[in-house]
């Protein structure tokens, strides 16, 4: 479930460069061929609109002022000189504009023509970047006109007396953002120039682009300019013409596109004559995170460019344009029985592996009738059934204790039993209480021991079980009980084999609803449904009027899977979670409880890391992982000073 965020009451305005957000647009004005007055008018137009003078970007397409498809009056001198006054106007109109202005225009320098794109500010010619790869196949032929931009480095051109940078070694840079440029055919070029910028540190590549419409070509340039912005771990922004510059054999579509790291952030409906455009907040923080992350992202073979410093103009308000995931877990709609049926196939795979390889034939299961053991015993079936093994040599044990509900435990035993596994029934309250009494500890005091214990006497006889039947002992305990330490240290913390250990809360339901469209029994299915229905719970407080509920302990697991997310995949400070969080879930949950969860989220991060540490063997699911042996390696002694330093802050400031 994403949500396109718009203006919520419940926040402040903001300035977005504090979180390292910064606005782009794309732009598709209505223009006529040949006709650099009227494009120049309908580019200024754009200009003018509030949005976009809200913006840190805008980008217009190749040759945006002449209109692409000139041809042989790209050779005429006076049309020349007509562009460029244009080009002149749009630069004096940019005074009072703080954004920087991307726009295409045929220039010439020394008696040879470039299609250059030029970036503008603030009544500025900041620079000028020729295009390198000439378009001069089937429809085009772009040779005729233009001289490709490969020799131009460090040069410079006169325009209005005035000596600008000129060249394909063009950087621009403000300290947070670089930025580069590419022309159309220079994405689909086999080197692009851009592989180059970004290896030098650019961030965003804009591309001014005239790319027309043919069958097919928009799923593969659509798909192209994601690819290049995963491969380049960057934000890609594209543009080019619409209707307007269709002329003679061609038609042209008008498509704006803006991707960041493989994701698409916003994009246009084509084929309009009239002026349009997207815009989107990119994130910094995502694209740096990505890039400390992954080291073939490097800096070794750098080329040498000219950086151009310009000014980045804060953008304050109480909107972002983002399309921000409330549940980022989970796969979307349309995806979503793929990815199910992929998860289980690698859980299923990872134990069944550990299974052949140990040469065991039975698998221990404590099965409390809530979602995790249900998802685990539905695994080890699969796992099961791939070795042929007999499911009889599932041993699912109940383990009632004096807090069990019977929802939970005849859920437990109706779905083993029917499920064809062996079922047993081990009532631990005796066992607890002789273990209570050794301890001295007054059966009534419900605190941490009196809970403990019951998890630890589980865990206990599920080990026993497994060694007198050659068995492995498998964890049922999720991501997110892993972040958030939810879990007994050697009791339900511990296992042979950890199948959910990839697998975050707010996930399990939906891997156990895709188990629910390919069981054949209506029985079963009964029983699976109302375990999804189930309320959370530890059931291991008795004595009270309401069932414990786990999220009324440390709060909604939407929110900590939002938060673990966003924190573990991008380093998200508790300032930008608490801001986005806000945005998604304002219409949930109350500001204050939002908060107190992200504060409880980082308190028992941080605190649990022990746990982690030690966790058993399981299979990685997605690009999130807490095994140590893997994605996350911590000190189980950090320290949290600098986290909460930022969240006592923040209650402060936003007055929580």
């Amino acid at each position: 479930m994403k949500k396109k965020v718009s203006n919520k009451n419940n926040l402040k305005s903001i300035k977005l460069s504090d979180y390292n957000l910064f606005r782009v647009a794309a732009c598709s004005p209505e223009l006529e061929v040949a006709n650099p007055k009227f494009n120049t008018e309908k580019i200024i137009e754009i200009l003018d609109n509030e949005e976009i003078q809200n913006s840190n970007f805008v980008l217009f397409p190749e040759l945006s002022i002449s209109s692409y498809t000139c041809a042989d009056l790209f050779l005429d001198s006076n049309f020349l000189n007509v562009c460029l006054d244009n080009l002149l106007l749009i630069t004096d109109y940019s005074v009072n504009y703080k954004g920087v202005i991307i726009v295409g225009c045929p220039l010439q320098k020394d008696a040879v023509l470039y299609n250059s794109a030029v970036v503008v500010q603030q009544g500025r010619i900041l620079g000028i970047v020729p295009k390198t790869y000439l378009c001069n196949y089937g429809e085009f032929y772009e040779e005729r006109w233009f001289t490709s931009g490969k020799r131009t480095c460090k040069d410079t051109i006169k325009l209005n007396g005035t000596d600008i940078p000129f060249g394909i070694d063009l950087l621009f840079e403000n300290g947070k953002i670089k930025f580069g440029i590419e022309i159309c055919e220079d994405l689909w070029a086999f080197k692009p120039p851009s592989i180059e910028q970004a290896l030098s540190g650019a961030n965003i590549i804009f591309n001014l682009s005239a790319s027309n419409e043919v069958l097919a070509k928009y799923e593969y340039r659509k798909n192209l300019i994601n690819t290049q912005s995963a491969k380049l771990i960057c934000a890609y922004v594209y543009s080019s013409p619409g209707i307007g510059e269709s002329t003679t054999d061609l038609v042209y579509g008008g498509h704006c596109q803006i991707s960041q790291n493989g994701k698409i952030l916003a994009e246009n409906q084509r084929f309009s004559f009239e002026s349009n455009f997207i815009i989107a907040d990119i994130d910094l923080d995502i694209i740096n995170s990505e890039r400390l992350k992954y080291k073939t992202y490097a800096k070794d073979n750098r080329k040498e460019f000219r950086e151009i410093s310009f000014f980045c103009n804060p953008i304050i308000t109480n909107n972002l344009n983002l399309n921000i995931s409330s549940t980022p877990f989970i796969p979307s709609e349309e995806n979503r029985k793929v990815a199910c049926e992929e998860i289980i196939n690698i859980q299923s795979s990872g134990l069944a592996k550990r299974l052949k390889h140990i040469k065991s034939n039975c698998a221990v299961i404590g099965l409390s009738g809530g979602l995790d053991s249900t998802l685990a015993l539905l695994v080890t079936i699969k796992a099961f059934q791939k070795l042929n093994l007999d499911l009889l040599g599932i041993i699912a044990v109940v383990m009632p204790g004096p807090a069990s509900s019977d929802r939970t435990q005849n859920n437990a035993k109706k779905l083993a039993e029917n499920l064809g596994v062996t079922c047993k029934v081990i009532n631990i309250t005796e066992a607890v209480d002789v273990h209570l009494d050794l301890l001295e500890h007054n059966k009534k005091d419900y605190d941490i021991t009196y809970e403990n214990a019951q998890a630890r006497k589980r865990t206990h006889i599920l080990m026993d079980l497994a060694n007198k039947n050659n068995g492995i002992v498998i964890g049922t305990g999720d991501l997110s009980e892993l972040a958030l330490g939810w879990c007994t240290y050697n009791g339900d913390q511990m296992s042979m084999y950890g199948v959910n250990s990839g697998v975050p809360k707010t996930l399990i339901k939906y891997l156990i609803q895709n188990f629910i469209r390919e069981i054949n029994s209506e029985t079963i299915n009964s029983i699976l449904k109302n375990i999804v229905e189930t309320p959370i719970s530890p059931e291991l407080i008795p004595d009270v009027e309401k069932m414990q509920d786990t999220e009324e302990s440390v709060g909604a697991y939407i929110l900590h899977d939002f938060f673990i997310y966003y924190f573990i995949k991008y380093k998200f400070s508790p300032k930008k979670l608490f801001l986005f969080a806000n945005f998604v879930f304002s219409e949930d949950y109350e500001k204050k409880y939002i908060f107190q969860t992200l504060k409880t989220f980082f308190i028992r991060f941080f605190n649990n890391q022990f746990k982690r540490s030690v966790m058993p063997d399981g299979p990685k699911i997605g690009s999130i992982n807490f095994s140590p042996r893997g994605d996350w390696r911590m000190p189980s002694d950090a320290s949290k000073y600098l986290w909460l330093t930022q969240i006592d802050e923040l209650e402060k400031n936003m007055e929580v």
